[in-house]
């Protein structure tokens, strides 16, 4: 699964104001309202929904909020990069500051799965992270979800 393909540019916000776990949320459900033409707080109920399961947090400062939404007819994804870490209940404790969100069609399950496996290995890579931390552009940070969607795999 590319996820540089379900990222579009409208759907990467670089500088993204919160103090809580929740109002990191709703930036990026107003990030995914405005690039793919579902209303804020229908997505934001999805993705609270998804929270109150078990947090998102993967721990390194990085959380993947998903959630499946009527009215995609495919996965998609936004980008948030917080100006300031959050509290997340990530498993290590350490707050979030950046935020892949996969939003998928109710009946995606292999595709959902791919995108959140896809997301997972790329922000696993403390470089990755840190190039994610310093890019000064959108289209820096699409590159880079790009690129590392077209490197070669490397045996573990």
């Amino acid at each position: 699964m590319d996820i540089g393909e379900l990222l579009v540019r409208d759907g990467i916000v670089l500088k993204s104001g919160a103090s809580s776990k929740r109002q990191a949320l709703h930036s990026v459900a107003a990030a995914a309202a405005q690039c793919m033409g579902i209303d804020e707080s229908t997505i934001f109920d999805a993705l609270m929904e998804r929270e109150a399961l078990g947090s998102t947090g993967l721990g390194s400062g990085v959380a993947v909020p998903h959630a499946r939404l009527r009215g995609l007819d495919s996965v998609r994804a936004v980008f948030v990069r917080l100006d300031t870490p959050v509290a997340y209940e990530a498993v290590d404790d350490r707050p979030v500051d950046l935020m892949f969100a996969l939003f998928a069609p109710p009946g995606s399950g292999a595709d959902h799965l791919r995108a959140l496996a896809a997301a997972s290995r790329a922000l696993r890579s403390p470089e990755m992270r840190e190039q994610l931390r310093q890019a000064r552009t959108v289209d820096a940070v699409h590159a880079l979800f790009v690129r590392d969607a077209n490197a070669p795999a490397t045996a573990a």
